[in-house]
């Protein structure tokens, strides 16, 4: 299986897409072949069967310059090495801009797509795609027709459960991802508030993150005058985003992850904390079946601050023990359904499965 392979950013020490280089190792071990074309480049540590070519991005290059890129690549690939099939990563766009070309060389396209918005770039990467695949089912907002769910992919050996108990000498709250709106940390910081009169024991949030686009600075600002205004500067601390490699430790510091994010989104840092064994406190029906037995007791009601300090608490009152069992069990889940290497074999049968179905010599 040689493969083509378009991504947003393709840079192990990126915050948010860091992820996507541990993607591109386990396919790499399935397949002969890789060529990524990328929106932006920064580290690259990928194996010797992947080349990496860049839009150019990083280098300040303007759309109409990428777009021109983006085809002078596409025809170099070509003419270097033959392609079997393309997997193209949140990037619909890349989608229908390749479409003319991969279809009349009857190469089969796989769309990955976690989004609740539903664009008409969406519906014509839609269209020309063989097949759209995401982590859960209602993290498509579209059509289900060519739908496939093949999990999320955590790396479960970097994002791994630690055996010494927890040297904290107060409960911490961790709430990791980019700052942004749709995260949803007002009703976290409500929920702190309650909390704080609550439970007479002492507590931090630590919010994890910083925004992805300079119109979320504004957002961030709004954040911290919040904390100001329920009085909790002693009790919600920001630390800046860290590289995908630090992440398991902030994880494995905290008592509690929790995820305000909606039914609609795949928030992978909500799965990433299950992995590294800590319990999650979720809004997104869409992890129920993640969560299994514990589900009920996980679940909140997207927006309800009342709700999510109740889950809270329950969490924060029981011992070390049960909340370890908790975890592991989690941990468990995301190994079966979620790992690394289930996403990549699942992927890899995929193409290989929509290559059979577009012979070569007939028209796709």
């Amino acid at each position: 299986m040689r493969l083509l392979l378009f991504n947003l950013a393709t840079d192990s020490e990126d915050p948010v897409l860091g992820f996507t280089t541990h993607w591109i190792r386990a396919l790499a071990r399935q397949v002969e072949s890789i060529r990524v074309i990328t929106m932006r480049v920064g580290r690259v540590e990928v194996p010797h069967n992947v080349r990496v070519y860049s839009l150019g991005k990083e280098r300040g290059y303007s759309e109409p310059r990428r777009a021109m890129e983006f085809y002078r690549l596409l025809f170099r690939i070509f003419s270097e090495s033959p392609i079997d099939a393309c997997f193209s990563h949140m990037n619909p766009i890349f989608t229908i801009l390749a479409a003319p070309m991969l279809k009349a060389k009857r190469i089969p396209i796989v769309t990955w797509y976690a989004h609740p918005n539903v664009t008409w770039i969406l519906k014509l990467a839609h269209y020309f795609s063989n097949q759209m695949v995401a982590s859960i089912a209602t993290a498509y907002p579209y059509t289900k027709e060519k739908l496939k769910v093949v999990g999320q992919g955590i790396d479960t050996d970097l994002f791994s459960a630690d055996a010494r108990s927890s040297t904290e000498d107060s409960a911490m709250i961790l709430c990791a991802g980019r700052l942004s709106p749709v995260k949803g940390h007002a009703t976290l910081l409500r929920a702190a508030s309650l909390l704080q009169r609550h439970w007479g024991k002492p507590f931090r949030v630590v919010i994890l993150g910083g925004p992805a686009t300079p119109d979320d600075d504004s957002y961030v600002s709004f954040l911290h005058e919040k904390v100001r205004e329920l009085n909790l500067e002693n009790t919600v601390f920001f630390e800046a985003a860290v590289p995908l490699l630090r992440l398991p430790s902030w994880y494995r510091q905290c008592t509690v992850h929790v995820n305000m994010t909606p039914t609609g989104f795949g928030d992978k840092v909500a799965w990433e904390a299950m992995s590294c064994g800590k319990p999650c406190v979720v809004a997104n029906d869409g992890f129920r079946e993640t969560l299994g037995t514990y589900a009920d007791r996980l679940l909140f009601r997207y927006g309800d601050a009342d709700d999510l300090a109740n889950r809270l608490l329950g969490l924060l009152e029981v011992s070390e023990t049960e909340r370890r069992r908790i975890g592991l069990y989690l941990r468990q889940q995301v190994i079966e359904m979620h790992s690394i290497d289930r996403l990549a074999a699942k992927l890899v049968e995929l193409f290989q499965a929509v290559t059979k179905r577009v012979p070569r010599g007939l028209p796709n």
